[in-house]
């Protein structure tokens, strides 16, 4: 899911700037790709790769043997 959320990001900061969109100085091509990495490195760590019911259910198979 992170790694979704960096690409549309990158692609959203590559169109600021081949486009030369002047959106003020918070969302610039520079603070895009910062979120950007900050969603590759989310992905990398492995954040939100397990959620409850695949643990949940990963566990009840293993009790049945």
């Amino acid at each position: 899911m992170f790694a979704v959320i960096a690409a549309i990001l990158f692609a959203v900061a590559l169109l600021i700037d081949l486009l030369g969109i002047n959106s003020g100085p918070v969302l610039d091509v520079g603070t895009l790709s910062l979120a950007g990495f900050l969603c590759i490195a989310l992905h990398l760590a492995g954040a939100g790769a397990w959620t409850t019911t695949r643990w949940a259910s990963r566990r009840r198979r293993y009790a049945r043997r």
